[in-house]
């Protein structure tokens, strides 16, 4: 009889109507904010939630245990400036043709077989980044930390979509880690010294990861009410090592047998893990912990001489897994189960398109090319249709087991070409991770396929090749 009430009835439906009006009112008020933690140097075991037992990463493991953590995480470079230039442009380092670190200088005319592949200085203004789509969206963007993708004044983070910059220049690595920062840096090719200014503000006494933190605490609590993206992008744990004194004398007081790396760098990695906490005690103090999507990943593998990467081969700089392999957490509260683990092989290029899915914001496909949108596997629904990864690095540097190559990997096979010297390495990543046994003469035919896929995405990229170089005095 109640609803048989023609006033009734209309006053019901406004009711629910209203309801729902709220109801999504109130969602499309809250869209997901994206707190983006992105370490440099810092080691695929580098962490606690990988496997270290010497490293002190609780709130980083905790991290992966509320998200998803990726057992094939990959940077797109083993060193820095590529890998962050696919992270903001969604695309391979060989598509951008920005190969090498900035502005790099370690190429020796006499020493070196081949000329170097030719490589910009900065990332184009002309890319469209993860930070100008998001801002486009609605989002109060912020990046604070290293940069390292051009110099001064025109390819800073705030010609590239970021309404603040903190502390993001040109250089790689500050001067120091203690106020006021500064220090110089020798030129490889020249040995000219470079003076590196100031970063950031501070006073007597202040760490820079801890003041960078700060100000990433500040953002959150005084954005809280809108939308926002913020790049918690960390000069640590590059060089120079220094550890807070205190931490450094803990780990000292390890045997050195059992240490996994250097006191002062392991000293460096708590420091960054307490920083990681501090920013996830914001967003719950602000009641939007359940409303931000939460990444963590590394630019290129363990340095060598800081920390040990094994079980996986080399380190920084080499393009086995050691100097391409890097930690990737993911927590989107609410979609991926907590405590997930997935061994699907993610790179650096899949962060764009993941954050404009979980964002409901438009895709990009034009510019984000070479990402692939990962919610699928977050949501624990299915694999990514995705058959290969791709790295070109055209390049030499300084740092051990390095040597300019390209590389595949397709499932569980990985092929190294290496360009200078025209060798084959074909690895089975499932049975030796460490990549001990070269089985390209095994495997001839899968070799050759393998080559044959790797060289047509060369020239689909238009990867940058390297040349003979005339003034070699070697043999």
């Amino acid at each position: 009889m109640f609803f048989r009430n023609p006033r009734t009835r209309y006053k019901l439906s406004l009711l629910v109507f209203s309801f729902i009006l709220v109801h999504f009112s109130s969602s499309a008020e809250k869209p997901l904010n994206v707190v983006f933690f992105l370490i440099d140097d810092l080691g695929w075991m580098d962490i606690g939630a990988n496997g270290s037992n010497y490293y002190k990463t609780p709130h980083i493991d905790q991290l992966a245990k509320e998200g998803m953590r990726f057992t094939n995480g990959y940077a797109a470079c083993n060193v820095c400036s590529p890998t962050r230039a696919a992270i903001m442009a969604g695309k391979y380092p060989a598509r951008l043709l920005l190969t090498q670190w900035l502005p790099s200088g370690r190429w020796d005319a006499k020493k070196n077989k081949l000329q170097e592949a030719r490589y910009l200085s900065n990332l184009p203004l002309e890319e469209f980044t993860v930070a100008e789509a998001l801002r486009e969206g609605g989002y109060k963007t912020a990046f604070m930390g290293k940069w390292h993708l051009g110099p001064l004044p025109y390819y800073y983070p705030e010609h590239q979509g970021f309404d603040i910059n903190v502390a993001g220049r040109d250089y790689g690595a500050p001067g120091s880690y203690w106020y006021p920062f500064e220090g110089s840096w020798r030129i490889p090719t020249t040995d000219l010294k470079v003076f590196k200014e100031s970063p950031i503000e501070g006073q007597e006494g202040d760490y820079l990861t801890d003041r960078l933190m700060e100000e990433g605490d500040k953002f959150i609590r005084e954005n809280s009410e809108k939308p926002f993206f913020l790049m918690m992008s960390l000069y640590a744990v590059h060089s120079p090592l220094q550890g807070k004194p205190g931490k450094v004398a803990r780990y000292e007081k390890v045997p050195e047998e059992q240490r996994q790396g250097d006191p002062r760098y392991a000293a460096m990695v708590e420091t960054v893990d307490d920083g990681v906490g501090r920013l996830m005690t914001a967003l719950r103090e602000k009641e939007i912990e359940e409303n931000t999507l939460v990444i963590f990943t590394s630019d290129n593998g363990g340095m060598s001489k800081a920390t040990d990467n094994s079980p996986l081969r080399a380190n920084k700089g080499s393009n086995y897994e050691g100097g391409l392999r890097v930690p990737v957490i993911v927590k989107w509260p609410g979609v991926t189960e907590p405590g997930s683990i997935s061994d699907e092989p993610v790179i650096s290029t899949d962060f764009y398109p993941t954050i404009l899915g979980a964002t409901g914001l438009p895709k990009r496909p034009l510019q984000h090319v070479d990402g692939v949108d990962l919610s699928s596997v977050l949501k624990g629904r299915s694999r990514i249709d995705r058959q290969s990864l791709f790295w070109h690095y055209p390049h030499y540097n300084q740092h051990p087991q390095n040597f300019p190559a390209t590389v595949i990997r397709k499932g569980h096979w990985k092929l190294i070409e290496i360009l200078d010297k025209g060798e084959l390495e074909l690895y089975n990543l499932a049975l030796d991770v460490g990549e001990q046994n070269n089985l390209a003469d095994v495997h001839s035919g899968l070799t050759q396929s393998l080559l044959a896929e790797m060289r047509a995405w060369r020239e689909e990229v238009n990867a940058d090749p390297m040349q003979s170089n005339p003034l070699y005095e070697g043999k």
